[in-house]
């Protein structure tokens, strides 16, 4: 039996709620291989087809971003965003970056992936990026061993926090900051008061 061709496009609006569903199959799998790490499912909320709609559609309108699905027998099976910018603050040449690539788990193993990154990298040519850089869940061992197949070598780790647990530590930062700071200042104004009584005359 021959294997079926997969196509990719770019993602349209309409495509929203299978974009939502083929996400949120992505996401449990990922938080049942580890269920104690912070990972993508931490970071989740379910988006409702609206929202994810008008998302889609910003990236049809932007002529530096890019969302493709992948389809096989007309079904949205894989995604994959990429986006353009430059490779640091100070320089003007573009990378291209790539991002949530999500696979469906019933088609995994069919060449999805790589038919997907291989468009991505066919976009980057025609843009001229030197460089493409792309990340994966920290848990998920299939992700970073098809990557290194691919050729991508690690460059840097990706971490991830939710803006409340940041704010309590901020905060407790800056309560135990002032403590430090009227600790020393306690421990100079100490040290003068000694200095000064070994200075006196008769002690």
């Amino acid at each position: 039996m021959s294997r079926l061709p997969v196509v990719v496009r770019h993602a349209e609006p309409e495509d929203a709620a299978s974009l939502i569903e083929l996400w949120t199959a992505c996401v449990d799998l990922a938080g049942n291989d580890a269920p104690d790490s912070f990972n993508t499912g931490t970071l989740w909320r379910q988006p409702t087809v609206a929202e994810a709609a008008t998302a889609v559609d910003a990236y049809v309108a932007s002529p530096e971003r890019r969302l493709m699905v992948a389809l096989l027998d007309g079904e949205i099976v894989g995604v994959l965003a990429v986006s353009l910018r430059p490779l640091t603050p100070i320089h003007t040449t573009r990378t291209m970056v790539v991002s949530d690539l999500h696979i469906s788990p019933a088609c995994r193993r069919k060449f999805v992936a790589s038919t997907l990154m291989s468009a991505a990298v066919s976009w980057a040519e025609e843009c001229d990026c030197e460089v493409v850089l792309t990340s994966a869940p920290a848990s998920s061992r299939d992700a970073h061993r098809f990557l290194t197949r691919l050729g991508f070598g690690q460059v840097a780790v990706v971490r991830g926090a939710q803006v409340s647990v940041l704010r309590s530590r901020f905060a407790g930062i800056a309560t135990s900051s002032k403590d430090t700071g009227r600790l020393i200042a306690m421990r100079r104004t100490l040290r003068r008061r000694q200095d000064a009584g070994k200075l006196r005359p008769g002690l």
